[in-house]
């Protein structure tokens, strides 16, 4: 079986809880989104369909060649769960190989998360905001999501734009808090905007969250700041 692989690559992770810490990331081809602030618009798979066809040794060797001490692999994309058949061998792979797992998702496809909790030890959720993305929105989705992300180390990231709106930020916190006040929420700014006052707007939302849950923090995109991928 081959998977869909845009890159791999060694670097800092630059987002959420464990911003700063050294990985090694699988970016996996295609998503099921097209996020209008999308900052890997190469992976989603309109236009230009450039990518690797790998199998699983190959995967791994790669992956192994330039681990050197990293904290975890990061498994992203795109979306990397619209590969869960490869997911399920690769990530057990990892696991068999001491590695941990670190799952980077949009948070909309539960099913094929059951399909490989078992191997994941850290899932970093998205809750994708309409107003913000420009898309359809998934609250169904996310709910039952999360309820399978929260047998592991889960956290939740909310992506804010100058569109966003505060009742969708508190739908999102109030979603969380149902399955667990003690889930760190992130608001990440969207990077683009960070020069038009998005900051004082993401401190409201922080201020509302914190009402309903008990880690609220707000973390821009820290790779962006120090030109790294």
């Amino acid at each position: 079986m081959n998977a869909k692989i845009l890159e791999i690559f060694h670097s800092i992770q630059g987002e959420g809880k464990y911003v700063g810490a050294p990985q090694v990331f699988v970016r996996f081809f295609e998503c099921n989104m097209h996020c209008v602030w999308c900052d890997t618009p190469g992976s989603i798979g309109d236009g230009r369909r450039e990518y690797k066809e790998m199998g699983l040794e190959e995967t791994l060797k790669q992956v192994n060649d330039i681990y050197d001490n990293a904290h975890s692999v990061s498994i992203t994309g795109g979306e990397p769960l619209l590969q869960a058949d490869f997911l399920k061998s690769f990530c057990h792979a990892l696991r068999r190989e001491g590695k941990k797992t670190y799952l980077d998702s949009n948070g909309t496809l539960p099913d094929a998360l059951q399909e490989i909790i078992k191997d994941i030890d850290v899932i970093a959720m998205d809750i994708k905001l309409p107003s913000s993305t420009q898309q359809k929105p998934f609250w169904a989705e996310h709910k039952e999501f999360l309820k399978i992300a929260a047998r592991k180390e889960v956290f939740i990231k909310v992506v804010t734009s100058l569109n966003t709106k505060e009742e969708e930020v508190l739908k999102a916190a109030k979603l969380v808090a149902a399955v667990d006040p003690g889930i760190l929420f992130i608001i990440q700014p969207n990077y683009l905007d960070m020069k038009k006052g998005i900051i004082e707007q993401c401190l409201g939302h922080q201020k509302s969250c914190a009402k309903i849950l008990k880690d609220v923090r707000i973390l821009p995109q820290v790779h962006k700041f120090m030109k790294l991928r």
